[in-house]
């Protein structure tokens, strides 16, 4: 259930943000082509592309028809209930809580001599799956 709805000036603030973010992206993406190591501006705009698409789609489906999103959707567009926020605030507070440990033991695996970039890809999905649980088990509880 939607408890806002956006205005025609947070429309164009969201679309603004949008855009910058979008160049952003598209010139961080290009320096890192330029000048990163290996693949990893072409690795960084393919992640970014997958991303923005997401994104998109969330952003579409939650305006198309709000009650039929999930709370995932709505709670990320910030058109959610209280329930939605609750949420949002609990599965990232669990993410936030975890991270501190996960990046030391990042930490003390590159210090060991584990690849870096394979670490921090490593990491990322780490957090992401930590994320994903937190969220499915507070919206299961609630």
């Amino acid at each position: 259930m939607s408890t806002t709805e956006m205005t025609g000036r947070q429309k164009a603030i969201a679309l603004l943000a949008t855009m910058v973010l979008l160049g952003v992206v598209v010139v961080v993406g290009l320096l890192l082509r330029e000048h990163g190591p290996g693949n990893m501006g072409t690795g960084f705009l393919g992640g970014a592309g997958v991303g923005v698409l997401a994104v998109a789609v969330v952003a579409w489906r939650v305006t198309r028809d709000p009650d039929g999103a999930t709370t995932f959707e709505r709670a990320f567009t910030q058109q959610g209930d209280e329930r939605d926020d609750a949420v949002l605030t609990h599965a990232l507070a669990v993410l936030g809580i975890s991270a501190v440990p996960l990046t030391g033991a990042a930490a003390v695996a590159i210090g060991l001599g584990a690849d870096v970039s394979m670490v921090l890809a490593l990491l990322l999905f780490a957090e992401i799956l930590v994320a994903a649980t937190a969220w499915a088990v507070i919206v299961r509880r609630s």
